[in-house]
């Protein structure tokens, strides 16, 4: 079934028919979902295996860069009652968690949350939190943690920066197994949490909510649009273009929208093209 894309109301028509379709590994909802304190201190809670856990401050979208003014765009930073820090990623891509990007999501994270004159002893506790759309670490495992060790002994290196692996696929009969099968529900009839459940209820079924979203999207089209008219981003399009890939644009629409051609977007979508010219 096409479409009119012309104006907001015609596009509206088929955000709501993709709003329908969307699930907690998608970008936008995920984002949404975890922009709520309560939802956000859940999800922890369960990956964290801590039902004491605590969420100060969380934060979603948050813009992070490096000595060099490269920046990365991270989905979720958290701050725990205890002082730790949590950023969440939701990943469908595998090439989106490789391990070096979580070492560059880490770094990311310790250059920005230290203050000019402060020692480094200072730096809080830390946790890169990958929830994945399948085993992208290949080792079988629904949760892996990844932490620094002395080889020659084993013992840890006590650095307090903390890797952690959730591959959402595995729906096992534990608490972390239902969060995940949460995580692919379109519906919040279908999911076994309470908390979540109406989160999503709200965002996808309440008219309030599939407005906001409906908006949210639009933005993200306007964004990409503005992107795609300033020259030398072509990282920020490879991104953008993503992005509404992922919402089930069509090609054609993607390429208007970041100014590529379609075999262009073909091409970053299959990894066979670099964003870089």
């Amino acid at each position: 079934m096409s479409y009119k894309m012309d104006t907001f109301e015609d596009r509206k028509v088929w955000y709501i028919e993709k709003i329908k379709n969307l699930t907690m590994m998608s970008d936008i909802l995920a984002r949404n979902v975890l922009k709520d304190k309560e939802c956000c201190e859940y999800i922890l809670r369960i990956i964290m295996n801590d039902s004491m856990l605590t969420v100060l401050d969380n934060q979603v979208q948050v813009d992070f860069k490096n000595l060099h003014g490269r920046s990365a765009v991270l989905d979720c930073v958290a701050k725990s009652g205890d002082g730790r820090l949590f950023n969440v990623e939701i990943q469908q891509e595998n090439e989106g968690a490789i391990p070096k990007r979580a070492r560059y999501h880490l770094g990311l994270m310790d250059m920005n949350v230290l203050n000019p004159g402060e020692f480094f002893d200072k730096l809080p506790e830390t946790y890169i939190i990958f929830v994945t759309q399948d085993d992208t670490l290949g080792y079988k495992l629904p949760i892996a943690h990844v932490d620094r060790i002395i080889k020659e002994n084993g013992a840890e290196f006590g650095d307090e920066a903390h890797i952690i692996y959730v591959d959402s696929s595995k729906h096992e009969d534990t608490e972390l197994g239902r969060l995940m099968h949460d995580f692919h529900c379109k519906a919040a009839s279908d999911m076994q949490d309470g908390v979540l459940a109406k989160r999503i209820f709200e965002l996808k079924e309440s008219e309030k909510g599939v407005e906001y979203m409906c908006k949210e999207i639009e933005e993200i089209r306007s964004e990409g649009i503005a992107v795609g008219r300033e020259e030398g981003r072509m990282e920020e399009k490879m991104e953008t273009a993503n992005n509404l890939y992922k919402m089930g644009m069509p090609l054609e629409q993607i390429a208007q929208a970041v100014q590529v051609s379609v075999q262009m977007i073909q091409e970053w979508l299959s990894g066979e093209a670099s964003p870089v010219k």
